[in-house]
């Protein structure tokens, strides 16, 4: 939309450089000793719990909750109803909390994948670090790009200069000081976040006439406020059993096999500490309940004060656009760098944290047969600065690919669909590595390749693709592709993968103990 980006003026460049220059200074004061690889990725497993509660949800927030939630609730037919999936993302913490932090103590271990080696052999690590590699890419790439919609919408830059430039800064704040510097940073940016999505609903609160109450009517009577949806229809995305089937699988996979989430926990000062860490990460939902009343809050605002033509044109082919748009074009000067700044640090602490998690399994990997513990430390520091970087350099290529065929995809379900080729193989792969059944890899590689496959013909990124490059019509992307709810692809992926490592796997002679 042209001229959008004639609202952000020099004051609101001047809060965003500030916050983004206070919160490097802080950044580098916190960063602590980076002598060897415990230091850099585990930051000496000395940090409070509560700060690694902070840094969890932070990293699980994102940029997609500032943007997506709230045009999610904006959107045609858009409600509460995404709120029901909190139930098993608290559940599954829980599960981790209890179950899973007690496996990954009981070991010297860096990583859940190291755990899968121990259990399933040799090949387990490859297998489950390339999972990982792929999820986390695809994931994380799709932040990078809600955060460069934002950047796009108030400066006018070229949208792909406006993912580099966001990639960048992950890249540079993850060098400074490894996950000291992450973590402590995603602390700040946790309160900046909180802080710009109340500062926003509480504006929208006095710009609306009748103030709150009448935002809950105007949203009540279009049905917005709707939490509770007990459809039995599969395709139907936000439902309560979805919430209590499906998104246990999926949370299990994010929080305990997940690298990015993980290596939080290991960060902590014993197993009892990284349980509470991750237990009370389930705050992150009154985040999202803060979010949502800002979609609502919205809706109400543009029903009294209808947008310009292109706004509303804008608005029909991307909601995600709605937030940014009225952040920068409604706000008074000041205000606007404030909140932008609010949406740079749920951006960053996601993008720092993936760059951190993948440079950590990367050098795992490379140095398998030797032992990272015994690798020269400092050796493995410089090698860690040059993962760091390149990764980086794959989530700005990945994100632009993103940005050319997601089509008119929510970036809200994007950033979910993105990770359900892997998460399924993942916790698949761990519970069998958990259970006393001794199997080998094999099946689980069967069962991963197999997964995959399924995911590919389900979702609709294949045909979105092949639109792209012309080489079907959009009318028959949209005709071929199966009408699923990819939320039932996580526990279908998992328990077909654990039931081929079960089935198909080699048996081994390790002990339940191995």
């Amino acid at each position: 939309m042209e001229g959008i980006h004639t609202h952000f003026l020099w004051i609101d460049w001047a809060v965003l450089f500030a916050y983004l220059a206070l919160t490097t200074w802080i950044g580098h004061a916190l960063r602590g000793s980076q002598a060897t690889m415990k230091d850099f990725f585990l930051a000496g497993r000395s940090l409070p719990w509560p700060a690694v509660t902070g840094s969890i949800v932070a990293t699980e927030i994102s940029a997609i909750t500032f943007v997506g939630v709230p045009g999610m609730v904006f959107a045609a037919n858009g409600d509460f109803t995404y709120l029901q999936w909190g139930v098993g993302s608290i559940l599954a913490r829980v599960i981790v909390g209890i179950w899973f932090v007690k496996v990954f103590y009981e070991r010297g271990i860096f990583s859940p994948y190291d755990y899968m080696q121990q259990r399933l052999g040799p090949g387990a690590r490859t297998l489950t670090t390339w999972l990982f590699f792929v999820s986390s890419v695809l994931g994380q790439s799709v932040r990078l790009l809600v955060t460069a919609l934002i950047l796009w919408t108030v400066t006018g830059l070229p949208f792909e200069w406006c993912i580099a430039i966001i990639g960048v800064f992950a890249v540079l704040w993850t060098l400074m000081g490894g996950m000291t510097t992450v973590i402590w940073t995603d602390v700040i940016q946790f309160f900046v976040f909180i802080g710009g999505g109340a500062l926003a609903l509480t504006v929208m609160v006095f710009q609306v006439d009748g103030g709150f109450a009448e935002i809950l009517r105007s949203a009540g009577e279009a049905g917005k406020l709707r939490v509770l949806d007990l459809s039995t229809n599969p395709n139907v995305q936000f439902t309560l059993w979805v919430g209590l089937i499906a998104m246990p699988f999926q949370n299990l996979a994010a929080f305990g096999t997940d690298q990015l989430n993980a290596q939080r926990m290991f960060c902590c000062r014993s197993a009892s500490d990284a349980s509470k860490a991750i237990i009370a990460s389930s705050i992150s939902l009154l985040v999202t309940v803060l979010m949502l009343f800002v979609g609502a809050a919205l809706f109400a605002y543009y029903a009294q004060h209808p947008p310009s033509p292109a706004e509303a044109a804008q608005f029909a082919k991307d909601p995600d656009s709605v937030f940014p748009v009225w952040i920068t074009t409604v706000l008074p000067p000041g205000l606007t760098g404030l909140i932008l700044a609010g949406a740079f640090a749920a951006a960053i602490s996601s993008l720092d944290s993936a760059l951190a998690a993948l440079a950590q399994t990367t050098l795992s990997l490379v140095h398998a047969k030797e032992g990272i513990e015994n690798t020269d430390q400092k050796k493995l520091v410089r090698q860690s600065r040059i993962a760091v970087t390149a990764w980086g350099a794959a989530l700005i290529l990945v994100a632009i690919g993103l940005q050319a065929v997601r089509g008119e995809i929510n970036l809200l379900s994007l950033a979910f669909g993105m990770v359900t080729y892997t998460y399924g193989p993942l916790l698949g792969a761990f519970l069998l590595a958990l259970s006393p059944i001794q199997r080998d890899i094999r099946g689980v590689l069967i069962g991963s390749a197999i997964s995959i496959l399924l995911v590919l013909l389900a979702r609709p990124d294949l045909y979105n693709i092949l639109s792209a490059l012309h080489l079907i019509t959009p009318e028959q992307a949209l005709a071929w592709r199966p009408q699923v709810n990819f939320a039932w692809l996580y526990p279908a992926t998992c328990l077909l993968t654990l039931g081929c490592g079960i089935l198909l796997g080699k048996k081994t002679t390790r002990s339940a103990s191995a």
